[in-house]
């Protein structure tokens, strides 16, 4: 991105802050978004779920979801021990940021939208688990916030947006070039300066920026590839944004495990057809997790 449209795009990002639909609970949940595991306290994260009755009620569904052995979760305090604090911290954020975008400025459908980042975060996590990631939970948060910029590009730069949506349905392409080329920038690039500017942890900014783009995953780190992939995963396992994309993943060919495989040596002894099998198995539970939250549905691309 050019310097003089990146800082234009800063700004316009900055005014979101004072417009802001979100709720009361956004500069609270930042902060303790900021905090290292350890410090996060279980009573302060159940009192901003219990603030919202909706966001509590996803909370619930989601505990006792499928993916999480249906523990007939019945209070809010129960479903934060059954998820764990990281786990639902990340939750109660993209639910929380749902109500950023105003109702009508939402271009994608926003089931269809957390459809995408709850399966990516998901995705990414099982894959961070199989590859021994230090840091799996990360890896969940990662997956869950990659596609932050879409809310900003919907807020800022609507009508534009909605157009770069009918051109990617309309060519099955992926919505990024066609952003590129008629906004001049991605939800990529957007994303990560809105995480930036609130601060958030670098590696979390770098996978939101580089989980399209192959040619800064080698400086981004091992996070954002995985990102890549579970986005990719989901994105031809109908958790994508309401069409059809002409597109394939070939895990063993694809640059972001090729990068894996220097970072984590082990991964070339790997028997990639079999850690393919339990991906593929994994994504059922998935995409019924993700059905659990927000509905067996129907999503539509806008036109």
């Amino acid at each position: 991105m050019k310097p003089q449209l990146r800082a234009q795009l800063l700004e316009e990002i900055k005014k979101v802050d004072a417009i802001s639909a979100a709720p009361a609970i956004l500069q609270p949940l930042l902060e303790l978004m900021r905090l290292p595991s350890e410090r996060i306290s279980i009573e302060k994260v159940v009192e901003l779920v219990s603030y919202d009755g909706a966001i509590a009620a996803q909370c619930l569904r989601l505990a006792n979801s499928p993916f999480f052995g249906r523990r007939q979760t019945e209070t809010v305090r129960s479903a934060v021990m059954a998820l764990g604090l990281e786990r639902v911290r990340s939750t109660l954020f993209g639910l929380c940021l749902n109500r950023v975008v105003p109702k009508d400025k939402w271009v994608i459908e926003p089931d269809a939208f957390w459809r995408h980042s709850l399966g990516c975060a998901l995705v990414t996590q099982r894959m961070a688990k199989k590859i021994e990631y230090p840091q799996p939970e990360k890896a969940y948060l990662a997956g869950l916030l990659h596609d932050l910029g879409f809310l900003m590009n919907s807020v800022l730069y609507t009508e534009k947006f909605r157009e770069c949506l009918r051109h990617a349905a309309a060519e099955h392409a992926p919505l990024h070039v066609i952003e590129e080329q008629i906004l001049g920038f991605t939800h990529c690039e957007s994303g990560q300066l809105l995480l930036e500017h609130w601060d958030l942890p670098t590696e979390l900014a770098a996978a939101a920026g580089c989980h399209h783009d192959v040619r800064l995953l080698p400086t981004a780190g091992a996070l954002a590839c995985l990102v890549h992939l579970g986005d990719l995963l989901c994105r031809v396992r109908y958790l994508g944004y309401g069409y059809d994309e002409i597109m394939g993943v070939e895990l063993g060919g694809d640059a972001a495990w090729q990068i894996l495989v220097t970072t984590y040596p082990a991964l070339g002894n790997m028997d990639l057809f079999r850690f393919t099998i339990d991906i593929d198995g994994a994504m059922e539970q998935i995409v019924a997790t993700v059905d659990s939250v927000f509905g067996n549905k129907t999503i539509t691309a806008a036109t």
